[in-house]
Protein backbone atom coordinates (compact mmCIF):
# COMPACT_ATOMS: atom_id res chain seq x y z
CA UNK A 1 0.00 0.00 0.00
CA UNK A 2 1.27 3.33 -0.97
CA UNK A 3 1.40 6.21 1.34
CA UNK A 4 -0.01 10.09 1.52
CA UNK A 5 2.76 12.46 2.30
CA UNK A 6 1.24 15.31 3.99
CA UNK A 7 1.75 19.02 3.09
CA UNK A 8 0.03 21.94 5.03
CA UNK A 9 -0.19 24.98 4.15
CA UNK A 10 0.21 27.86 6.08
CA UNK A 11 -2.92 28.52 7.99
CA UNK A 12 -2.91 24.65 8.63
CA UNK A 13 0.33 25.01 10.59
CA UNK A 14 -1.34 28.28 12.64
CA UNK A 15 -4.46 25.81 13.51
CA UNK A 16 -1.85 23.39 15.08
CA UNK A 17 -1.53 25.60 18.20
CA UNK A 18 -5.04 26.19 18.12
CA UNK A 19 -6.36 22.38 18.39
CA UNK A 20 -3.44 21.49 20.96
CA UNK A 21 -4.93 24.53 23.21
CA UNK A 22 -8.40 22.87 22.20
CA UNK A 23 -7.20 19.39 23.36
CA UNK A 24 -7.39 17.59 19.93
CA UNK A 25 -4.25 17.77 19.29
CA UNK A 26 -4.05 13.54 19.51
CA UNK A 27 -7.13 12.86 18.14
CA UNK A 28 -5.94 15.27 14.82
CA UNK A 29 -2.77 13.34 14.46
CA UNK A 30 -4.48 9.63 14.41
CA UNK A 31 -6.71 11.14 11.80
CA UNK A 32 -3.74 12.53 10.15
CA UNK A 33 -2.05 9.18 10.16
CA UNK A 34 -5.12 7.67 8.71
CA UNK A 35 -5.75 9.71 5.43
CA UNK A 36 -1.97 9.01 4.90
CA UNK A 37 -2.79 5.78 4.37
CA UNK A 38 -5.99 6.01 2.81
CA UNK A 39 -7.50 9.51 2.25
CA UNK A 40 -10.89 8.03 1.20
CA UNK A 41 -11.09 5.27 4.47
CA UNK A 42 -14.71 5.58 6.35
CA UNK A 43 -15.15 5.49 9.57
CA UNK A 44 -15.01 7.95 10.27
CA UNK A 45 -17.16 9.86 7.31
CA UNK A 46 -15.94 12.17 5.44
CA UNK A 47 -17.72 15.02 3.06
CA UNK A 48 -16.60 16.17 -0.75
CA UNK A 49 -17.36 20.08 -0.37
CA UNK A 50 -19.56 21.82 -2.82
CA UNK A 51 -19.16 24.41 -5.44
CA UNK A 52 -15.98 26.13 -5.46
CA UNK A 53 -14.52 24.25 -3.05
CA UNK A 54 -15.45 20.68 -4.81
CA UNK A 55 -11.87 19.63 -5.07
CA UNK A 56 -11.79 19.33 -1.25
CA UNK A 57 -12.57 17.09 1.45
CA UNK A 58 -13.61 17.57 4.88
CA UNK A 59 -13.46 15.07 8.04
CA UNK A 60 -14.93 16.26 11.55
CA UNK A 61 -12.15 16.32 14.30
CA UNK A 62 -14.68 16.75 16.98
CA UNK A 63 -18.42 18.59 16.67
CA UNK A 64 -16.91 22.44 16.11
CA UNK A 65 -12.97 21.33 14.40
CA UNK A 66 -12.80 20.03 10.61
CA UNK A 67 -10.04 18.97 8.90
CA UNK A 68 -10.01 19.95 5.47
CA UNK A 69 -7.86 18.24 2.33
CA UNK A 70 -7.39 18.35 -0.97
CA UNK A 71 -5.76 14.76 -2.45
CA UNK A 72 -3.31 14.59 -5.19
CA UNK A 73 -4.05 11.24 -6.91
CA UNK A 74 -0.76 11.72 -9.50
CA UNK A 75 1.44 12.71 -6.44
CA UNK A 76 -0.07 10.95 -3.82
CA UNK A 77 0.14 14.09 -1.71
CA UNK A 78 -2.52 15.19 0.75
CA UNK A 79 -3.18 19.22 1.13
CA UNK A 80 -3.84 20.02 4.17
CA UNK A 81 -5.69 23.47 3.97
CA UNK A 82 -7.29 24.05 7.64
CA UNK A 83 -7.68 22.28 10.74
Amino acid sequence: MVEYKIIFSKLADKDKKLLKQAGLEEKTINMLDMISENPYQTPPTYEKLKGNLDSLFSRRISLQHRLVYKVYEDTKEIFIVRM
